[in-house]
């Protein structure tokens, strides 16, 4: 359970500003005053109001973007920016549409260098098999449906072997259906590659299927107002949905989001 294992990521009292360039405007404060411990092997998923920082924080995780004061530190080195040890899943696929699935998959290693030829696309085969896209090594993008573009996205993520997945909504452009289908496969995935992950979402019921914890952000200025332990042992199925447990803890979540003293930010 998170805090029984040293802290592979780490943010402490992490602020975050947008500056316009152009103008001398006040600088907006994004993100105030957010700390998080993230143990190695945890899933963590942040939730929170349209607008309130989630992206910007996993985005300063990533190492895209700069912050203004605080800590972020990976094995306890500071993060300066982007590295093979996170690897980034978008919410769309954004597949480089002229090179084909495997070949999708290899860029990240060809850019790192990281494999020669023959090994980085035996790589990619294999986490081809791993999302259930066996065979369709050769397809370009535009033959898949969006939920099998979302698969290699996540292959494309995985063949650098990153250390910290990070997840941005990556399954809300996709239909219900295939949704429920893809959060079993990701967390299957996870487990297989014993990956730590770190998923934003809006959607609360999805991030109790998902998490070890649930981090609650309050209304920008991003903070989180509250951490939410998730009790439930893996393996996980859609079916742990039905389960009054569930229900509850979903509605926990949902009142704290929606509460007056959250909108004010006054949850603790």
């Amino acid at each position: 359970m998170p805090g029984a294992q040293r802290a592979h990521l780490e943010a402490d009292g992490v602020r975050i500003e947008y500056r316009n360039p152009d103008t001398r405007a006040v600088p907006t404060l994004a993100v105030a005053d957010v700390s998080l411990s993230v143990a190695r092997n945890d899933f963590v998923c942040i939730v929170g109001p349209s607008g309130c920082g989630k992206t910007t924080f996993l985005n300063a995780v990533a190492g895209f973007t700069a912050i203004e004061s605080g800590a972020l530190r990976l094995d306890g080195h500071d993060i300066p920016g982007p590295g093979p040890d996170r690897a980034m899943v978008f919410q769309q696929p954004s597949l480089l549409p002229w090179r084909k699935v495997i070949d999708n998959i290899t860029y990240g290693l060809e850019l790192g260098k990281q494999l020669k030829r023959r090994e980085a696309r035996d790589r990619a085969n294999e986490l081809l098999e791993l999302v259930g896209l066996a065979g369709f090594g050769d397809r370009y993008p535009a033959q898949l449906s969006g939920g099998m573009q979302q698969r290699v996205n996540l292959a494309r993520a995985l063949a650098v072997q990153p250390q910290l997945l990070l997840l941005d909504e990556p399954f809300a452009s996709i239909d219900a259906q295939t949704r429920e289908v893809m959060q079993v496969e990701l967390l299957r995935i996870c487990a297989a590659q014993r990956v730590t992950a770190l998923f934003v979402t809006h959607d609360i019921s999805e991030a109790v299927l998902l998490a070890d914890r649930v981090c609650v952000f309050g209304p920008r200025p991003g903070r989180i107002i509250r951490e939410v332990e998730v009790p439930f042992e893996r393996p996980r199925a859609q079916s742990i949905r039905r389960s009054p447990e569930y229900l509850a803890l979903v509605e926990e979540i949902s009142e704290l989001l929606y509460s007056p003293e959250a909108i004010a930010g006054g949850v603790r």
